[in-house]
């Protein structure tokens, strides 16, 4: 009776620490996405604006960095080889069939889905294009709502209508931005290729979420590594071909010799470019993980206003009243999602703090 008593008090201790270590792990992530997104669109651009030319080179970039993933897999791999024991012999140290198939079509998705950004980003300033991918948001709650049932919460969804305001604000100003000596053929197409890929990167994003719902095991955080090496190597695979059929090898060597700030800085842009890029690739995946393809969306989102100051501060564009404003409401609705999660996650904890005390009162 006392064992089970201790046990009882024991489960609310438990609940703690798994919530501390959850939330480490989605600001670990947020971190991630952070750092990627803002310095790889920035990088993509500085490309194209100096002479770059190469948009599946940028799109394969996007998943180059995918080794990288080696070494914590290979880590974490010999950490649980030293732990098994016969009663824990069935741990499962790498993906499903099951997993690795959504693996490889994720991957081919998010090959296309890449390259219909950096199209788009090879024609519009990151103000517009940044304002587009945002757009994300919206159909990963959609998707997520049809395909993982997702529930809407007042709080989430008030979060997605202000970011949605937000870059409805930005859009007004959208003519103000557009680059000089561009054509509107040129134009229009960079922008409808953008919203194609940010309908596609929401579909994504909830069939990840999807994949970890009808994996049929456990999905723990080995998978979840070993699933974004396979995404990021499919995806990567795919530019390749794609690469090798535009003859884009062959044109590097070229192109960096004209590139307009030199030899070195496009070997440069183009290795921090994958490393960077990489990163939010990782941030993203375990972002889904750790909570949903609907908060990775309302992060993207919260990033845009963000990376119209940095674009602001390294290229030639400009920050007016609109964006400021489109700021506030993108921190505004962020604010009110975590709220609201953080309000679900008391209550849940008070509810199962309940049910573990329920025993001493019989």
């Amino acid at each position: 009776m006392q064992r089970e008593k201790e046990g009882n008090y024991d489960k609310p201790k438990k609940l703690k620490n798994f919530m501390s270590i959850k939330t480490l792990l989605i600001f670990i992530n947020f971190i991630f996405i952070s750092v990627g997104q803002i310095s790889g669109v920035l990088l993509v651009r500085i490309y194209y604006l100096h002479g770059g030319k190469r948009k599946w080179l940028q799109a394969f970039l996007l998943t180059a960095g995918f080794p990288i993933l080696i070494l914590p897999i290979s880590i974490s791999y010999l950490k649980k080889r030293k732990k098994i024991t016969n009663i824990n012999n069935n741990i499962r140290f790498f993906v499903t069939p099951k997993l690795a198939m959504f693996s490889a079509i994720l991957g081919l998705l998010l090959g296309i889905c890449s390259y219909l950004y950096t199209f788009g980003m090879s024609y519009l300033p990151v103000s517009i294009s940044s304002l587009l991918s945002s757009t994300s948001l919206a159909f990963t709650a959609i998707f997520a709502y049809f395909m993982v049932k997702h529930k809407f919460t007042d709080y989430s969804v008030n979060a997605v209508v202000l970011m949605m305001l937000g870059s409805i604000i930005l859009g007004l100003h959208m003519n103000g931005d557009r680059p000089i000596g561009e054509s509107n053929r040129s134009y229009a197409l960079g922008f409808v290729m953008t919203l194609v890929g940010a309908a596609l990167h929401g579909f994504v994003n909830a069939g990840v979420e999807y994949s970890h719902v009808k994996a049929g095991v456990v999905v723990t955080f080995d998978l979840v590594m070993q699933m974004q090496f396979l995404i990021s190597m499919f995806s990567a695979l795919f530019c390749i071909v794609a690469m090798i059929i535009n003859k884009d090898f062959q044109a590097i060597t070229r192109e960096a010799e004209e590139f307009g700030l030199g030899q070195r800085k496009y070997y440069m842009i183009l290795g921090l470019t994958a490393i960077s890029l990489q990163i939010m690739i990782i941030g993203n995946l375990g972002m889904i993980f750790c909570s949903s393809a609907l908060l990775l969306g309302i992060v993207n989102a919260l990033l845009v206003p963000i990376q119209q100051i940095f674009a602001v501060m390294f290229l030639p564009e400009s920050f007016n009243s609109d964006k400021w404003m489109a700021l506030a409401m993108c921190l505004w609705g962020f604010a009110s999602y975590f709220y609201g999660e953080y309000k679900e996650s008391i209550t849940n904890k008070v509810t199962k703090d309940k049910h573990a005390t329920l025993p001493d009162q019989v």
